[in-house]
């Protein structure tokens, strides 16, 4: 049924946790906002961070700009590192690959920051396209980056697409573009948040997707 797997990066493919809420952490800082303990910067792994800085600090959007160039500073030099693959993973994709499915990346993390991440992790060579956001946050929503994956790879049969993602953002940019979508509980999406948003299936373990995306 599905012959492509679009994935996203953080909270699917990897776990960022440590990295993003240090990043975070030290872009409030610079604002002479005192960080909270690192489980509430969770919702910051996601959505796009200028939205996050408006939504739980009350950023203007010249302020929540300022802040993801200070976030970039800590993530460019460290944080881009303090990130894990989720066990599982590499034999996922290792298994589609030799199904013949075909695979890439739709990630609201810059572009540049994504391939970086995926070479660290020696992730790379099973994806088709790695799709990401623009670093002047001219691409930036979820459904924006789907379109741009189904662009350059060439998809004409969307009903042959899934989208894989942790948060309601990956759910919502897929159904924004016709797409049946799969969302994770391991990742930081709880299953009230996933339902609610309308995810085809949802999914427990990294081990439980094969079955989903091979059917």
């Amino acid at each position: 049924m599905y012959q492509w797997i679009l994935f996203d990066l953080d909270g699917t493919l990897t776990d960022p946790g440590e990295g993003i809420t240090n990043s975070v952490a030290y872009a409030l800082r610079q604002f002479g906002i005192t960080p909270p303990p690192r489980e509430q910067l969770y919702p910051f792994i996601g959505p796009p961070l200028t939205d996050s800085f408006n939504r739980y600090y009350g950023f203007t959007p010249e302020q929540a700009v300022k802040a993801v160039e200070q976030y970039r500073v800590y993530f460019a030099e460290k944080g881009i590192y303090e990130n894990r693959v989720y066990d599982g993973i590499k034999q996922l994709l290792e298994s589609l690959r030799q199904s013949g499915r075909r695979l890439a990346v739709a990630s609201s993390k810059p572009e540049p920051f994504v391939h970086t991440i995926m070479e660290h992790f020696s992730l790379g060579d099973y994806f088709d396209f790695v799709g990401g956001a623009l670093m002047d946050e001219t691409r930036i929503k979820k459904g924006d980056v789907i379109a741009h994956v189904i662009k350059n790879t060439g998809i004409s049969d969307r009903s042959q697409v899934l989208m894989v993602g942790d948060r309601a953002y990956d759910v919502w940019g897929a159904t924004e573009q016709g797409l049946d979508s799969a969302g994770v509980l391991y990742g930081y999406g709880s299953r009230a948040e996933l339902a609610e948003a309308g995810a085809t299936y949802l999914v427990e373990y990294v081990s439980d997707l094969a079955a989903i995306c091979l059917q």
